[in-house]
């Protein structure tokens, strides 16, 4: 084990003043004094009471503050994924949450309910899928970055090298800054990676997708929309595929996703899609200082940027393309390409095989950035100069094909440098990593679509066979409508919990003030109206014209509830309440 890698096999003493933790390969002694949070490092010299309770753990996530004060949160189960670089690499899957204080006697009923519910709140996030770790690697810089890094930083600690845009749990490990305790924090990375051992003509490798979502402006498909003042966008990820050969060669072609950087929204009001709004109370000016502000932080970490949009190019998504492209072409930055590209148009009546016409046009730009290539000797072949930034309007499902289908001919590029495909062959020539391939990008769909919208992705029947299915348009009918239910009946609450995770959001109680008027009025209206009108059809013992006017009234009646339901649909979503934005 490295000077720096984090430590891994833990067992936490708990007695009612202190927590221990203890290293079971080290004789260093995390000591938290429950009382006052004081945080400390000793030498274990037996000072442990032996009256305690034991618990073993697997790492340190940090800890967080709400209403009854601090909890510390562990890591108690964790799934191996692969190993990227001679490094293992873990995903989690279970965490306790264990209180500094000894009782919760010195809240209220309302406090003690509220403080139940930001448990629940944290609870909550570290059950969504895709959260990983590793003790000895970090995750959340691409191997193009750590390799141009100087010496000095591979004498920090994991958390202290971090790319912090990639640190979920970075404010939970406030606690634990101190250089002295570098050992202690485990920094944990939000997205997707799948890890496979493959073999094409007789050659071995290791095929890895890496996907880092960041934290800020991170959050809920309808509450994050677009961009904030300091160039942040909502739902941004950076894509890492990377391969190793059998021999130690290693490639890693980086692409990223994100939401339009313009001031927009699309707040929930019961309708199907709601309405996409440029905020016009920003001015033009500080539309494009945002926008510039993103696009020269990419420049700085990537280069040169071709921004791929395949937003449709009429209706209200329309209007928002135009004032992209307009924006692009107004700042007319020397790093950025802006190359449209309506998808829904372009592929309607399942023509998907006119994606390969953006592919095409993409094909020259992706010759020229070229990837990370690095021998088995150390010798740095070649560098990726510049990256491809796709979005749609949320940034999942049309992204995600087109992300899938430039992996795969950078992907074909590589194994022909490492000479494991012949000039002229092809993947699909090799069906069953042709199939592994597609799952994979599938999966990697699925699972960043249910961290941000809170179901599975949409059309990824086409990234798992290469053509659209009518097996695949029923899924992708079910999973509309759970993003409609999620989106409007559960997205405030699932806002709130990330935002607490990440430190956006203050504690307070009571959590929200009760609802207004029209919450509880307008729906026990309708449901007595609709058990009436049910009633009235069902259970009459003839169709008397009495019986057709409470039909009439009843039916009425439930229209008229539903309308104005609709009317004020904004006042029935389930909203955010942690923050205003």
């Amino acid at each position: 084990m490295s000077s720096s890698d984090i430590y891994n096999d833990l067992t936490l003493y708990i007695t009612p003043e202190k927590y221990y933790i203890e290293p079971k390969t080290s004789d260093e002694l995390l000591v938290i004094d429950r009382v006052s949070e004081a945080v400390s490092i000793q030498r274990n010299s037996g000072q442990i009471p032996t009256v305690n309770t034991r618990k073993d753990f697997c790492g340190l996530l940090g800890s967080i503050n709400l209403l009854a004060g601090r909890y510390l949160i562990v890591v108690t189960q964790r799934d191996l994924v692969g190993y990227i670089a001679g490094h293992a690499i873990w995903r989690l899957v279970k965490t306790e949450i264990l209180p500094y204080c000894r009782s919760l006697l010195h809240l209220n009923g309302q406090k003690l309910a509220d403080n139940n519910m930001y448990l629940h709140m944290v609870e909550n996030v570290l059950a969504t899928p895709g959260f990983y770790f590793s003790y000895s690697y970090d995750l959340t810089h691409s191997i193009q970055r750590l390799h141009d890094i100087n010496p000095e930083f591979w004498q920090q600690s994991l958390v202290e090298r971090a790319d912090y845009r990639f640190v979920w749990n970075k404010h939970l490990l406030e606690q634990f800054r101190d250089p002295l305790l570098k050992r202690f924090g485990l920094p944990l990375m939000h997205g997707f990676v799948s890890v496979n051992q493959c073999v094409i003509n007789g050659c071995n490798f290791t095929w890895a997708i890496l996907s880092r979502r960041s934290i800020y402006r991170a959050g809920t498909r309808w509450f994050r929309r677009g961009i904030d003042k300091e160039g942040n966008v909502a739902n941004f990820v950076e894509t890492e595929q990377i391969l190793e050969s059998g021999e130690g060669d290693r490639a890693s072609f980086v692409q990223i996703r994100g939401s339009i950087p313009l001031f927009w929204y699309q707040k929930p009001d019961l309708r199907y899609k709601p309405s996409i709004t440029l905020d016009m109370s920003i001015d033009s000016l500080d539309q494009q200082s945002a926008c510039l502000r993103h696009i020269e932080t990419l420049a700085g970490v990537y280069g040169r940027q071709v921004m791929i949009d395949l937003v449709d190019q009429v209706g209200s998504e329309g209007r928002l393309e135009k004032a992209f492209k307009d924006a692009i072409d107004t700042l007319a930055h020397p790093s950025v390409r802006y190359e449209p590209f309506d998808f829904h148009a372009e592929c309607r009546k399942m023509k998907w095989d006119r994606l390969a016409i953006l592919i095409d046009r993409l094909a020259l730009d992706q010759e020229e950035m070229g990837y990370f290539l690095i021998l088995r000797d150390g010798t740095l072949s070649s560098l990726q100069e510049g990256v491809f930034r796709t979005n749609c309007i949320d940034c999942l499902d049309r992204t995600n094909v087109v992300q899938s289908m430039l992996a795969h001919r950078n992907l074909e590029n590589v194994l022909r440098r490492f000479s494991m495909l012949g000039p002229e062959q092809k993947l699909e020539d090799h069906q069953s990593f042709e199939t592994l391939f597609k799952n994979v990008w599938a999966d990697h769909a699925d699972v960043i679509s249910t961290q941000y919208s809170g179901t599975g992705a949409l059309k990824t029947d086409f990234t798992r066979t290469g053509k659209r299915t009518k097996a695949g348009l029923v899924q992708d009918g079910v999973n509309s409508l759970m993003r409609y239910y999620k989106n409007n009946f559960n997205d405030g609450y699932r806002q709130d919990s990330v935002d607490l995770f990440l430190g956006n959001g203050k504690v307070m109680s009571p959590l929200s003030p009760p609802p207004g008027w029209r919450y509880v009025t307008f729906p026990s209206v309708l449901l007595v109206a609709t058990t009436m009108f049910v009633a009235s059809v069902i259970f009459p013992s003839e169709y008397s014209t009495e019986c057709l006017l409470y039909l009439m009234f009843w039916g009425g009646m439930m229209a008229a509830t539903a309308y104005y339901i609709f009317q004020y649909g904004v006042e029935f979503v389930d909203k955010p309440k942690l923050t205003s934005s």
